[in-house]
């Protein structure tokens, strides 16, 4: 692949993923953007393989629509750090579905590594707080600060 194919691929692949990943709690993903065998983890799963990455986002949805009133994935910023590598910041906020509408809240990166060909071989995430801890905001009263719309 050429330098300039290179270039629009690698374009496509972040314009794919600025459009798809705000909306991934209610729409899933095209997935012609990643390798077969993609390798991804995050401080709780870890797998190789298009069909399981595929099967963790319909995870997300389905748990996001069962578990709550509201769900937002805000991507902060997102681009290209490397010649072979993406990296988005993001924030992951909502309610849950209890009577206490407890809030979840934390902030997070993704780095894509990417063959030569552009397409995304890895996705790793990284969390700012530990799975527990993020854990224990299920059971805490909701704060004041309203979540059920977007931040702009």
């Amino acid at each position: 692949m050429n330098e300039l194919a290179y270039t629009k691929q690698i374009e496509n692949v972040i314009k794919t993923l600025q459009t798809e990943l705000p909306t991934l709690f209610e729409t899933d993903l095209s997935y012609d953007i990643y390798t077969q065998d993609i390798y991804f983890q995050d401080p709780v799963n870890t797998f190789k393989g298009k069909l399981n990455y595929r099967i963790i986002f319909w995870t997300l949805r389905f748990h996001g629509k069962l578990f709550f009133t509201s769900l937002y994935f805000d991507l902060h910023d997102i681009k290209q750090t490397a010649v072979d590598t993406i990296l988005a910041n993001w924030t992951v906020r909502g309610t849950l579905r209890v009577p206490w509408q407890a809030s979840i809240f934390f902030n997070g990166y993704s780095t894509y590594k990417l063959t030569e060909e552009g397409l995304i071989y890895e996705h790793i995430d990284t969390w700012d707080r530990k799975p527990g801890e993020i854990l224990k905001q299920f059971f805490r009263r909701g704060e004041s600060e309203e979540i059920d719309t977007p931040h702009e």
